[in-house]
């Protein structure tokens, strides 16, 4: 099997005038695409480093596309560094992954001081590729480190996971045989390529032969504008902006597909819009930056069953294990362990690579839910994100969603707050402008009486991680220290 990348240069050939990538100040061909990544894996091999390792701090754009897929041409390690990541928490990830060259965006030149490594500015960097001959290069191995992400261990401390080549190879069956993808795509791809979801869609793009749209920013305008203009067949989003594109109330009549993931698509977003979009097709997967895909929802599965998650994507087997270990029946709730040549290499840690996968294969995020008699998963919650209510578990993903439906919500968490008696009591953490007791009416209607938050908090903003998630440690510990400064 080739490298991810090899493939550009059929593309080129076959149809070297079709876009590749488009922005919305730039238009690159097939032909002009594989010239760059063969120029950007030239200079990456011109660097002559042992540790071939390359942090990119930029924000969203061509060129962050550019330099990712150069450096897997060049059989280097991408690691996507955040902008908006502060100083300690650029430092943390920058300790984890040594970088041996960091390229970052010139406007960012004095955001953030990065490390004792060789620092090129995009113009810099950009400028010596272009003197570059576009040769072709050594094929990098299939098998070698190409990617480099971070997520948040039970400390909620960063942790680093390596991707091979292999794995996205393999990831990409999925973009054609579950989501009905080929060349012929022309892919909106709004979201920050820091994040895998969004960066996944433009590098499966492009090895498909398709074309990427690429926003410097999300916002419900500029996606309206893009899907009007253009010929759009396919966008990737999560929930959150599917639910701002909703609230512009705006018809589309053109058919597109949706690719959502990142969180649960909730039911009644799913029927809100059907009625805004009324030929949209719906493809919703749960997934991790360390397992890849694991399942996937399609359009007619979504009205038959939108509250699962889906059945297993191609390649992909599914277990979930009671706390002894044994598999559970179904509809019993466990941890959901998953097989497949998806999987991420590993944790990056101090003593090498630990491995994610047990003796047999298998691999777990930490993720509770259960499969029903169809092989359908459903998803409860996380693990560590579990709420110890008097003894009795309590997973806040299913008060969120219950909270969400009121249209005056304009994000919930729930949280697990210390109580000297329960142990933890559930807290609701609420933006916008619901009110508390129409809020808990809700609730009593739709959950158990003891999944009913005791405690409620309206704010203006929350907390958020790098990944665009709610930092619900840092939301908990803040709401703590508030309460003992009452006392």
């Amino acid at each position: 099997m080739a490298s991810m990348t090899s493939i550009y240069a059929e593309h080129a050939a076959r149809r070297p005038e079709q876009l590749a990538v488009k922005t919305a100040d730039r238009e690159v061909t097939w032909r002009q695409w594989h010239r760059l990544v063969l120029q950007t894996a030239g200079w990456f091999h011109s660097k002559r480093k042992q540790n071939k390792t390359v942090g990119i701090f930029m924000e969203n754009g061509l060129p962050f596309l550019q330099l990712f897929t150069g450096a897997a041409a060049a059989g280097w390690t991408a690691v996507p560094l955040h902008p908006k990541w502060s100083r300690d928490e650029l430092d943390k990830r920058l300790r984890i992954c040594s970088p041996a060259i960091i390229v970052m965006a010139d406007n960012l030149a004095d955001r953030h001081f990065l490390s004792k490594t060789d620092v090129f500015s995009w113009e810099k960097a950009s400028e010596e590729m272009q003197l570059l001959p576009a040769d072709p290069v050594e094929e990098a191995q299939e098998d070698l480190p190409f990617y480099m992400g971070f997520t948040s261990g039970s400390t909620g401390e960063p942790k680093a996971f390596i991707r091979s080549q292999q794995s996205w190879l393999a990831s990409f069956a999925c973009s054609r045989h579950d989501f009905s993808l080929n060349e012929h795509e022309y892919v909106l791809v709004p979201g920050a390529l820091i994040h895998s979801h969004f960066l996944y869609g433009a590098v499966s793009t492009l090895f498909l032969g398709g074309t990427v749209h690429l926003l410097e920013k999300f916002s419900p305008a500029a996606v309206l504008h893009v899907m009007k203009k253009e010929t759009v067949t396919v966008v990737y989003l999560v929930p959150t902006m599917i639910e701002a594109l909703l609230r512009t109330n705006t018809i589309v009549e053109k058919p597109f597909t949706v690719i959502s993931s990142g969180a649960k698509w909730e039911k009644d977003s799913k029927r809100r819009i059907r009625m805004q979009f009324p030929r949209l097709k719906m493809f919703e997967f749960y997934g991790a930056g360390e397992l890849s895909f694991v399942t996937f929802l399609s359009n007619n599965e979504n009205g038959e069953k939108p509250d699962s998650v889906g059945r297993p994507c191609s390649g992909v087997a599914i277990q979930v294990r009671r706390e002894n270990g044994e598999v559970a029946a179904p509809y019993e709730s466990g941890k959901i362990y998953v097989k497949s040549e998806l999987v991420c290499t590993g944790y990056l840690t101090a003593r090498g690579i630990q491995p994610l996968q047990d003796g047999q294969g298998w691999s777990t995020v930490d993720d509770i839910g259960y499969l029903d008699n169809e092989g359908f998963l459903y998803i409860k919650g996380r693990e560590k994100n579990m709420i110890l209510y008097g003894g009795i578990n309590v997973f806040p993903e299913e008060v969120e969603a219950v909270l969400s439906l009121h249209p005056k919500v304009e994000a919930a968490v729930v949280i697990g707050m210390k109580d000297p008696y329960w142990g933890e009591v559930i807290a609701a953490v609420i933006k916008g402008s619901a009110a508390k007791q129409e809020l808990r009416q809700l609730c009593r209607e739709r959950v158990a009486s003891y999944k009913v938050p005791r405690k409620w908090f309206f704010q203006e903003e929350l907390p958020m991680t790098a990944g665009g998630k709610i930092a619900r440690a840092q939301l908990r510990e803040e709401l703590e220290k508030k309460e003992d400064s009452h006392v």
